[in-house]
């Protein structure tokens, strides 16, 4: 319930796969056909995450397909903004596979950003990236980073380094996106140290989807933000689960 100091945002973030279907370990393999072509039902997963991100005020996706074979040339987080009648949506492209897949963040929001920045991330192998969205005025107003890290924790810790530069001056802050870690690895350590964003109250498992055990998909806040629940929920057939989180914010924020 909002107040008149606050205002509660319902918040998401998705690993979605690019629409493709993992639900056991073997089908990496045996699967591994629909990461490159436009086959697999990945409209219909488009359509159920779509319905579930209906629900939300703010949505961040991470390996979500620019318009590439793969998708059969649709950009994946304009066709969800449609479907999910969201009328803000950016997209930040980082990484291209053979010539016939390619990856994005994406934002999906009911709120207007004042500015939207993307911003390559630093690592041994190149394609990942930060998308930074700024709500409200000056560094009092609401910022929303949506990342995807790497798998390797040399190369995350110099991404989260970055991030944590990029948000060491917003009070209210919010990062989220598929860590590829625990949030208590010890490459954690110099975002929490450097900005004011805080490690979750609780672990909330979201991989793998048909099993998860692993909480490697995060949102974080700052102190200035008040978490009301968080909860896992399944992305059509991705092998992430997606994690919704309910936050109060200061209404400040948001002017």
């Amino acid at each position: 319930m909002n107040s008149p100091t606050t205002r509660t945002l319902r918040l998401l973030t998705a690993n979605i796969q690019a629409g493709s279907s993992t639900r056991r370990y073997s089908d990496y393999v045996t699967r591994s056909w629909s990461h490159a072509l436009p086959a697999g039902r990945k409209r219909t997963s488009l359509d159920a995450i779509a319905q579930l991100a209906r629900g939300h005020d703010i949505v961040g996706l991470q390996e979500a397909d620019p318009g590439s074979l793969r998708s059969g040339f649709t950009n994946q987080t304009h066709y969800l903004a449609e479907r999910a009648g969201f009328n803000y949506w950016s997209h930040q492209p980082n990484r291209r596979m053979g010539g016939v897949a390619s990856s994005a963040n994406g934002l999906l929001s009911r709120l207007e950003p004042v500015e939207v920045q993307d911003h390559a991330l630093p690592g041994r192998i190149g394609g990942r990236g930060v998308l930074l969205a700024k709500f409200g005025e000056g560094s009092e107003g609401l910022a929303v980073a949506v990342a995807h890290l790497s798998l390797g924790t040399n190369s995350r810790m110099s991404q989260l380094a970055f991030i944590a530069d990029l948000l060491t001056d917003h009070p209210n802050a919010v990062l989220m996106g598929d860590f590829n870690c625990l949030a208590d690895r010890p490459e954690m350590q110099a975002l929490y140290q450097k900005t004011t964003l805080q490690p979750p109250g609780c672990a909330v498992p979201t991989f793998p989807s048909w099993r998860p055990d692993r909480a490697i998909d995060h949102i974080l806040l700052s102190t200035g933000l008040q978490q009301r629940s968080a909860e896992a929920v399944p992305a059509a057939f991705s092998d992430h689960l997606a994690l919704a989180m309910e936050i109060d914010v200061p209404s400040h924020a948001l002017r």
